[in-house]
């Protein structure tokens, strides 16, 4: 992947950065930039129908529990590869057709949409306190200068370290995913994965998304704080966003 500062007004929305999850009210925070720069988010005002749902799973997935989910994980890597690898064509770890990184940690948390033992969509959390070698967290990362797919002016403020902070990526929903379905499993894998970060204690979540991001969180009735400047991935215009923890199925 390379990266760019970019001024033109379109990019391609089919190269999706991670989607990351609405917000609520402001929470405390011991980060007084942090604090000062949520936004209250609106509730989505319709939930899907059982019909809609189909019969999607939602499986949270650990180091230490990921024996109970047979090859989920695996699959879950093998969709990642298809997506980030073979169309995305971005330049990240591989090996026996499955696609990793070094944020696939015993810190994470991966959330993961499944269906008839298919893989349709997932995410990747990781605490922003987490530490493995040289490694953090991707944003982290990328502001120390670790990282030269992105900029090290990704964030307008110095990235925080707190175990009530914590960061998603490789957000992605499968191709096989029909347009009529695709509202429909968003909205569920936002709201799963905002679950999941609040139930292992994030009062917040910290991304990369697409710059229009705007268009897809208004048809969700989301919406997310700017936290860094606009930048170029591979031809796609990207910001990173904040969001407070929420459930959106409540």
């Amino acid at each position: 992947m390379k990266h760019a500062r970019a001024n033109i007004r379109t990019a391609s929305a089919r190269r999706a950065l991670p989607e990351l999850a609405p917000a609520v009210p402001p929470v405390k925070t011991t980060d007084p930039i942090v604090a000062r720069e949520i936004q209250p988010v609106r509730k989505a005002s319709k939930p899907p129908s059982t019909e809609d749902l189909g019969n999607i799973k939602t499986t949270a997935m650990s180091f230490r529990n990921m024996h109970e989910h047979g090859d989920l994980l695996v699959k879950y890597m093998e969709a990642r590869k298809k997506i980030f690898i073979d169309r995305l064509k971005w330049h990240v770890p591989q090996n026996d057709g499955l696609e990793f990184d070094q944020y696939d940690t015993p810190f994470c948390q991966w959330v993961v949409l499944h269906e008839f033992g298919e893989v349709i969509g997932g995410v990747r959390l990781v605490p922003t306190n987490a530490k493995c070698g040289i490694y953090t967290y991707m944003l982290r990362d990328a502001q120390a200068g670790l990282l030269q797919d992105l900029p090290t002016d990704v964030l307008f403020f110095k990235a925080p370290v707190e175990a009530g902070i914590w960061e998603a990526s490789r957000f992605f929903i499968s191709e096989t995913v029909p347009a009529k379905r695709r509202r429909v499993v968003q909205s569920m894998l936002f709201g799963a994965m905002n679950d999941v970060a609040k139930e292992n204690g994030a009062l917040f979540i910290l991304g990369i998304v697409p710059y229009v991001w705007a268009r897809w969180a208004r048809r969700l009735d989301v919406s997310a704080t700017p936290i860094g400047a606009k930048f170029d991935i591979e031809g796609t215009q990207s910001q990173s966003v904040l969001f407070n923890t929420s459930s959106l199925n409540s």
